[in-house]
């Protein structure tokens, strides 16, 4: 069973729509390790009120952390100290989704990042972009600090309204797959999450 870890060129680029779309499409699990930010509306939740399939279990993160901040700011506030080695992948014996916070060089700790926690869960990361002025930099540095660390990219999906321009450069400099393309929505619900798998080639 595949093991997906969900990342992202930013903050706001679309790492939850796309978690919610790829766990639909492959009937997978869905994990998110640590939440920063409004518990009542938290990702897990969002994504679970998406969901339509009765195959898909939500399992429960591992830090949820009330402030929405950078996830070491946000634990400190809290009186918490995030500890990688603590996190443990929930069992199943369905395909994985799992989101993370963020892009690879957010903080967990004082000396932990994102990247860190790819490399110990040991997932194939697809890159989730966002076409914006400066976009192609920032999917590029994200492309590369993952090959960098010899971490396995299962390839990129592209959320958000399309520019063929940016797509194209960044598919030819980095040589990856793009898995797909999912559309913007108007407003985001259980059809439009169903539908946009149709989007998504993996």
């Amino acid at each position: 069973m595949s093991t997906y870890f969900i990342t992202g060129i930013g903050t706001g680029i679309g790492k939850t729509v796309t978690s919610a779309v790829l766990t639909e499409k492959l009937q997978a699990d869905y994990w998110k390790p640590v939440q920063s930010g409004d518990l009542e509306i938290s990702d897990s939740l969002f994504v679970r009120n998406l969901i339509s399939n009765d195959k898909t279990v939500v399992h429960p993160e591992h830090y949820r952390l009330s402030q929405p901040l950078s996830p070491h700011l946000s634990a400190r506030l809290d009186g918490v100290e995030i500890v990688l080695d603590e996190i443990r992948v929930p069992e199943t014996d369905n395909q994985l989704v799992i989101e993370g916070a963020g892009g690879l060089m957010v903080p967990l700790n004082e000396k932990e990042l994102i990247l860190d926690l790819i490399r110990r869960l040991n997932a194939k990361t697809i890159v989730v972009s966002q076409n914006y002025l400066g976009s192609i930099n920032h999917t590029l540095l994200t492309i590369e600090v993952l090959k960098a660390n010899a971490i396995a990219i299962e390839g990129i999906v592209f959320n958000g309204k399309p520019n063929e321009e940016s797509e194209r450069y960044i598919q030819a400099y980095s040589g990856l797959k793009v898995i797909g393309r999912i559309p913007s929505f108007a407003t985001v619900d259980k059809e439009c999450v169903r539908n946009a798998g149709q989007f998504l080639d993996i």
